[in-house]
């Protein structure tokens, strides 16, 4: 008989023995465990390449600088709300109606201030109207505003041919050359747009048994199951996989879809530092001795949440550690891959093959096919329990519309390609120059003096700006220059490391790259955002504190 997180009584107490030995093993060696490290080194055997990080800590001066930006700003705007509230200044945002003066306000009191006064001087820079398909060059919709960008107008005139720096295109499917999407305009005849139904009645088409097959081969797995949405992709399956009783533990950085779904599980999460192993191994040897709060009872499950790379930070995630933890500890662990699918690997198939580890090794394998193959939805892969019961528990599996075919195919000739199935190289092209435009890039930016985050493979890019009042400042000036980029800023950050995001295509040019690294160095200059000393990273290193091996 199942239990309501899908794992039999017998393998749940299976699994509560084999906390309970290693338990007795912890307190045997009195909290400290006695392995040696190799090569004075912990874990030096466990990657078969060096990984090289970079998040340098920028001169103090621009940490006082930012925090005074945002003082400043913020001080300006308990002003104008001043103004606003005696008459002198009109205010345009939504208030409440005069007979719900005394309700629960819609708005938190800085929510409501910080978009009132700080977002809105600078959301031009966000939400651009594009008309023309994202690939490394789009055209978009010229807009301005007369009301200090509360409202907008078109001037009916197109920017051609903007360099795209911001989407995820990563291997140059959002295309629209004829003869590559000639097998979905096919589908598109044949099947329609919409099915208008689920998976569980009239919805479950040959073209999405014929995907989850595909990504099943892909991965090296069992079974997948494909779902509409990359979001409740992660946001509707972990609630579906632990509940009450379970514990997770979450990167601190992980997505907002991992967090809501942490969140709607009921289980307790606690947070590990970002990609610190020192942090991850504490809190599981606190799990596993401890048990739950007051009852000490042994934790149902302990589901580890990790991502491939980090959509912010551009780092990616420490594999082979992790998975040597998680075998010590006999835990779960969840890899979300919506960034690192397609984009790394030898052949695309993400962080699992960078490190080149066994995909058996992670219990649970999600990812999007948003991003690398130019489409929409997501993916669970694994065993083939796993799946199966996924299909009959998940609420995105279960209520959710099935994917409309044109989409599925999209994915289906993207993925072909990147296999070689289609009979050609091309897959194996872009996945090769997607790697060589990233190293390029990144070493140019760094050979120039930005600071920039994450590892060296890593297709997203992070150029820190810091300095609240640079970052419209460097979108618009950078779209003058015909090319496009995204500027992220607290609280999607940290609220002293705004910075801009650039994600890299196989389908720039180096002409195309050189171009965005000309305006970044005159920019660069410009606004005084070369602040790279080459100093040690901030984020200590802690690995080499770890007490594990990975198991042959």
């Amino acid at each position: 008989m199942a239990n309501p997180n899908g794992v039999s009584n017998g393998h749940l107490r299976c699994h509560q023995k084999r906390n309970n030995s290693v338990k007795r093993e912890i307190h045997k060696k009195n909290g400290v465990s006695k392995e040696p490290k190799k090569n004075g080194v912990a874990n030096g055997g466990i990657y078969k390449r060096p990984i090289k990080e970079s998040f340098e800590t920028p001169p103090i001066y621009i940490a006082v600088f930012t925090f005074v930006g945002f003082a400043v700003g913020t001080l300006f705007g308990y002003l104008r709300d001043l103004l606003r509230a005696c008459g002198i200044q009109k205010c345009y945002m939504a208030t409440e109606r005069e007979e719900q003066k005394d309700f629960v306000p819609l708005y938190q009191d800085f929510e409501n201030f910080f978009t009132r006064n700080l977002y809105m001087r600078i959301r031009d820079n966000w939400n651009r109207p594009i008309c023309s398909v994202p690939g490394p060059q789009f055209d978009l919709m010229e807009r301005v505003s007369d009301d200090y960008n509360w409202t907008f107008r078109f001037t009916g005139r197109i920017i051609k041919n903007v360099i795209n720096m911001g989407s995820y295109n990563y291997l140059g499917f959002a295309e629209t050359e004829p003869n590559a999407l000639k097998t979905v305009g096919t589908v598109l005849h044949k099947y329609g747009t919409g099915v208008c139904s689920t998976r569980q009645e009239m919805g479950n088409l040959d073209k999405n048994v014929e995907l989850e097959n595909l990504v099943a081969e892909f991965l090296g797995v069992e079974a997948a199951l494909a779902f509409g949405m990359g979001f409740a992709t992660n946001s509707m399956n972990i609630p579906a996989l632990v509940g009450k009783g379970c514990l997770i533990l979450s990167d601190e950085l992980n997505h907002t879809s991992l967090v809501l779904g942490a969140r709607l599980s009921g289980a307790t999460i606690r947070i590990f530092k970002h990609n610190n192993m020192q942090s991850l191994e504490k809190l599981l040897k606190d799990a596993v001795i401890h048990g739950q709060p007051r009852s000490r009872r042994a934790w149902k499950k302990i589901l580890i949440l990790t991502e491939g790379i980090y959509s912010m930070e551009g780092s990616i995630v420490r594999l082979p550690e992790i998975v040597a933890l998680k075998r010590k500890y006999k835990a779960y662990l969840y890899l979300d891959e919506a960034h690192s699918i397609g984009a790394i690997g030898p052949t695309g198939r993400g962080v699992v093959e960078y490190f080149g580890m066994d995909p058996n090794d992670v219990d649970v394998l999600m990812g999007t096919f948003t991003k690398s193959f130019g489409a929409a939805g997501g993916y669970i892969a694994g065993k083939k329990e796993l799946v199966d019961y996924l299909r009959t528990h998940s609420h995105s599996a279960t209520y959710a519309t099935s994917m409309c075919p044109p989409v599925v195919e999209q994915i289906i000739r993207a993925m072909k390609c990147v296999m070689g199935l289609d009979g050609t190289t091309q897959g194996r092209q872009r996945v090769h120059q997607l790697a060589e435009n990233t190293n390029y890039f990144r070493r140019r930016l760094h050979e120039l003096g930005f600071i920039i985050y994450g590892n060296e493979d890593s297709p997203v890019v992070p150029l820190l700006l810091y300095v609240p009042g640079k970052i419209g400042a460097f979108s618009r000036l950078m779209l003058k220059r015909n090319i496009g980029v995204v500027v992220v800023g607290f609280p999607a950050t940290p609220i002293a490391e705004a910075r801009a995001r650039f994600c890299v295509s196989a389908s720039h040019t180096r002409e195309m790259l050189d171009t965005v690294l000309t305006a970044l160095d005159e920019l660069g200059d410009f606004l005084k955002l070369k602040y790279s000393h080459h100093s040690r990273s901030s984020r200590p290193e802690l690995y080499d504190e770890t007490s594990f091996e990975l198991e042959d």
